[in-house]
Parts: structure tokens; sequence; C-alpha cells
């Protein structure tokens, strides 16, 4: 098994909370992180600059799939951009916790 740090943006908090309570929520992964930040990027041929939300999911290899499929099919940009980085080194006790959170099976509560 292989632990992934999954990554995306989106234009508000709201957009943001609203995809980590779904793929959390679902166990596709066992943490979102919300960040504010600043993109600089090319888009219908001019440069664009913009605040965004970053979202970075902890799960797991075996769980991508799905979490990549739940983010496009809730995704409010048009080009979304979604991807993984492995994880070299994780505490183990860590592991199993994103791994346990990553099985696919829903949250109770929340």
């Amino acid at each position: 098994m292989t632990l992934l740090a999954v990554y995306t943006t989106v234009a508000t908090a709201d957009d943001a909370r609203a995809l980590a309570h779904a793929i959390v929520g679902q166990g596709l992964a066992a943490c979102a992180q919300i960040t504010p930040i600043e993109s600089v990027y090319v888009w219908d041929g001019a440069v664009q600059q913009s605040l965004e939300m970053r979202l970075l999911f902890k799960t797991t290899d075996a769980m991508y799939p799905s979490l990549e499929a739940a983010l496009r099919a809730r995704h409010p940009y048009e080009l979304p951009a979604i991807h993984a980085v492995a994880w070299a080194q994780v505490e183990p006790a860590f592991a199993a916790w994103v791994a346990d959170g990553s099985s696919g099976r829903p949250a109770s509560g929340g």
C-alpha cells in the first residue's frame, strides 16, 4: 500500500469545504486540509491571477481512482487540477490511520 497526498484547487472556501466533506465523508480520504493560495496561470490565452483554495487529501493508492472520480463529479472547474504525490516515508501509526480512514467506508456522523 502506498499513501498519497492528492491535491486540487477551487475558487472559494465554500467549494473547498463541500469537496472536503464529501470526499472524507465517503471514506475516500482520511483527511482533507484546506489552505488559501494565490495562483498565476495561463487560461484562455492570457495570464490570469486569482485567489484559490488548495485541498490536500490524505489517502491510499487503492482509493485514488474513486477519489479522482468523486472530485471530477463535484468539481466546479471546467478543467480541475487533480494530482497525487506518493509519500516515501510515513510514521507507521499515522500511515495506519490514513489507511483506515481511506477504506471506502462512509464516515459515521459529521
